[in-house]
């Protein structure tokens, strides 16, 4: 069982920058490939980026390339998300996810097993 918890999102001008950070439990954390996704009111959950068990491999969503990193520092247990270059539509509730099959990198939300609570980052045009 993996227990992962968001920091807290916020607030942020168009254009700003934010970095999330996700908590494990695990104490092979490092076993994990881990993702972030995100969602709005009334849509699917969205694949924003993954991250492989030792770092170095990574995936991004079109829409984020080049302006959002995805890193994890294993020794911390802890994923992180910076986002830069922030504009409205990057408006939702954030979510990390753990994934225990870390053979690939991977896009859907099935193939992750342990989910965050959630952090709602809102940008202000």
């Amino acid at each position: 069982q993996v227990r992962l918890v968001e920091s807290e999102g916020g607030l942020v001008q168009a254009g700003g920058s934010l970095r999330l950070t996700c908590a494990a439990s695990a104490r092979t954390f490092s076993g994990y490939a881990m993702g972030w996704f995100r969602q709005v009111p009334g849509k699917e959950r969205t694949f924003v980026a993954a991250i492989s068990w030792s770092g170095g491999a990574r995936a991004y969503a079109d829409s984020v390339t080049g302006r959002f990193t995805i890193s994890r520092d294993n020794a911390k247990n802890t994923l992180y998300l910076q986002m830069n270059s922030l504009k409205p539509e990057d408006t939702a509730v954030y979510y990390c996810a753990a994934r225990t099959n870390n053979a690939y990198l991977t896009q859907r939300t099935s193939e992750y097993d342990y989910w965050g609570q959630g952090t709602q980052v809102t940008v202000s045009s």
